[in-house]
């Protein structure tokens, strides 16, 4: 009993031929895509050293010192996301002292600490957005240098081989 091979269907030799992508072709789309992709990380560093900078500098322009009873950074300019923090933080603890331990919603409304309470709890909300926009503007620094890195391993794959003599 023999048997014989069949050629190959026609619509199989086309697909094969149609889908095909030259390796010279394909090359340039992976580098086109990393440069696109260092670009893309550039911008978004930029942008999160920007927000950085002018959320550091609104803080630095308010004056604002660390009280000295908190638990770090007492007496020291807040500019940055930890002593934001450690201001919103001693803020609330000076608050719940004055109220003699409750909150702005557990005071009736005629306590006369509400007031006080109220302006704490206005204060630490502002320092929290800015510890929040540092982490923000810090995630986007850190994924544009994973973008960066990204698109220039994907320019590296991309280039040609240069044959060995």
């Amino acid at each position: 009993m023999t048997t014989t091979a069949l050629p190959p269907r026609s619509s199989d030799r086309d697909a094969t031929v149609s889908t095909a992508v030259p390796v010279r072709e394909t090359d340039r789309r992976v580098g086109l895509l990393g440069t696109l992709v260092v670009v893309a990380g550039l911008l978004l560093g930029a942008a999160g050293a920007g927000t950085w900078v002018m959320v550091q500098t609104s803080l630095a322009d308010e004056k604002i010192t660390v009280a000295e009873d908190a638990a770090h950074f007492g007496g020291q300019l807040v500019n940055g996301p930890l002593t934001a923090y450690y201001q919103a933080d001693i803020i609330e603890h000076h608050s719940l002292e004055a109220s003699g331990g409750k909150t702005y919603a557990e005071l009736g409304r005629e306590d006369p600490v509400r007031a006080t309470v109220m302006n704490g709890s206005f204060l630490r909300a502002s320092l929290f957005t800015s510890v929040v926009s540092f982490g923000i503007a810090a995630m986007a620094m850190g994924l544009g240098l994973v973008f960066v890195l990204i698109g220039l391993a994907l320019r590296v794959v991309a280039r040609p081989v240069r044959p060995t003599s």
